[in-house]
């Protein structure tokens, strides 16, 4: 036999497709040539394959080898075609029977002395696979707990070549894949442990019931990073499609954990405040890959000194804020992540940073106006709710009268508010107040009565709220009316919001 054909599964961004590998054998000079559009990666493979085919005691064909990757118009990359590409050259040359691996995935790198080394997005690869009917796959043994996160497919595990070949040829059995280890994860920090500042424990409630934008102002060690940290701990454990699309971010990025198990608790990322473009929202050469912009997907964005932050990183996050995903456009094709994110800003109001706030500040009234203009206008207004927080006081940090309320406490009054807001639009499909569009909310049955938006639109018609921070205020009215256990807000509920839009302390 000189033909021969494999399945494996290819990446484009986050989407799989089924790749056929397929050899053939042919008189000539001894060669092997890779065709269907393979990057620098999947061109080495051919040193790495021959030598894991030597290394395992396999006679290499000496004839004029074509390596073909269907569909061929699909860019391939990276490296975990080798077991299949190994495999396809062996059936070819009549090495091996095809029998045992029809309708079977098969996905790998391979080291040269034959091991069978583990490859990022095994999760999204093995769903792609399960998605077009297919129902049995072989992994490295390393990922092999990650694939049997997707439900339905038939797992099998190797860690050489030589297994692979063994069960081929005389059915040895393969690897099971480990048991899933099943201990909950460690707790994260607690809203209890931060000292006052009720009105950002305030805002971050909101902001967690909501799935809304928060920046947050104000001197140093009052309370920001701290407040910001402990947002994902009041916010409910994800769904079954949630985690899998994250748990696949994680896969693609090479950061899953080797537990295997689907991540529950939401993302947070925290770049670095010299974190670059392409670091942030992704990039890369070639075909790109996730920035922390996407492993923050259905998770928190935090953006710690962002006022330090170059104004054109900053810039390249409007965009994915709007439409809760990144396209990154390269040489070699265009690459989707997601990015549904609740992005959290904080920053210092001015340079000096005194502690004691304004009080003592040195900086001049222009070097403080240039310092938070890298926070662009277009930025700040899809940010739905803006706090400056006032130092803390001696008082507050030593003479605590009674313990501040836990994030799990907060995290029922979440939860209870998303699920008023879920039903309510669930004719539409959004899960969040912070998703429905504005036209749905100015239209009946949820338009408000004008009474009780006249404050809005007085703001609105003075040049201090946008057509954009129009809705978004009726976004938070609506959430503030569900942590209340209110049916729908009133005058009192979109005051609040404003307050909170505009920045005002004096919101409860």
């Amino acid at each position: 036999m000189s033909y021969a054909r494999v399945l494996s599964v290819g990446l484009l961004g986050v989407t799989g497709h089924v790749v056929e590998v397929e050899a053939d054998l042919s008189p000539g000079l001894p060669a092997v040539v890779l065709t269907g559009l393979p990057d620098t990666s999947l061109h080495e493979a051919r040193d790495r394959v021959r030598a894991a085919v030597v290394n395992s005691g396999q006679t290499w064909p000496n004839r004029r080898i074509t390596v073909n990757l269907l569909p061929a118009a699909l860019p391939k990359h990276g490296s975990a075609f080798d077991l299949a590409m190994a495999v396809a050259m062996l059936v070819s040359a009549g090495e091996l029977p095809s029998a045992a691996l029809e309708g079977v995935v098969l996905l790998g790198e391979l080291g040269l002395d034959g091991t069978v080394r583990p490859v990022r997005g095994v999760l999204p690869m093995v769903a792609a696979a399960a998605g077009a009917g297919l129902r049995r796959v072989i992994v490295p043994l390393a990922n092999a707990r990650e694939a049997t996160v997707v439900p339905g497919m038939a797992v099998a595990a190797v860690d050489s070549l030589r297994r692979l070949v063994d069960f081929m040829r005389d059915g040895a059995p393969l690897l099971e894949p480990p048991p899933s280890d099943e201990a909950p994860p460690p707790p994260g920090p607690d809203l209890a442990d931060v000292a006052g500042q009720e009105m950002g424990r305030y805002g971050l409630e909101v902001a967690a019931a909501g799935g809304h934008h928060l920046a947050l102002f104000g001197a140093p060690g009052a309370g920001k990073t701290m407040l910001a940290e402990r947002l994902p701990t009041i916010l409910p454990e994800l769904d079954d499609a949630a985690a899998l699309e994250v748990t696949a971010l994680q896969s693609i990025a090479g950061v899953l954990p080797l537990d295997g198990r689907l991540i529950r608790r939401p993302p947070f990322q925290a770049p670095h405040h010299t974190a670059s473009s392409a670091a942030l929202v992704g990039g890369g050469s070639g075909l790109a890959r996730p920035g922390a912009l996407s492993l923050a997907h259905r998770g928190v964005l935090f953006l710690d000194e962002a006022a330090e932050i170059p104004s054109a990183t900053l810039q390249a996050l409007r965009q994915p804020l709007e439409t809760g995903r990144v396209v990154l456009a390269r040489a070699r094709g265009t690459t989707e992540f997601p990015a549904r994110v609740q992005l959290v800003l904080a920053a210092n109001p001015c340079p000096c940073a005194s502690p004691a706030g304004d009080q003592h500040c040195t900086c001049a009234p222009a070097v403080r106006r240039r310092y938070l203009a890298k926070l662009s206008g277009p930025l700040l207004d899809r940010i739905d709710i803006r706090l400056t927080l006032a130092p803390l006081s001696a008082a507050q940090l030593t003479t605590a009268t009674e313990p501040a309320t836990s994030s799990a406490v907060i995290a029922a009054r979440v939860v209870q508010a998303r699920a008023a807001a879920a039903k309510r639009w669930s004719d539409g499909g959004w899960r969040l107040n912070a998703e429905v569009p504005g036209p749905v909310l100015r239209r009946a049955p949820w338009r408000l009565p004008p009474a009780d938006t006249a404050d809005l639109r007085e703001s609105l018609d003075k040049g201090l709220l946008s057509a954009r921070g129009f809705d978004r205020v009726l976004r938070l009215a609506w959430t503030i009316s569900d942590l209340d256990g209110l049916d729908r807000p009133g005058r009192s509920e979109v005051s609040e919001a404003i307050q909170l839009r505009m920045g005002e302390s004096n919101a409860r």
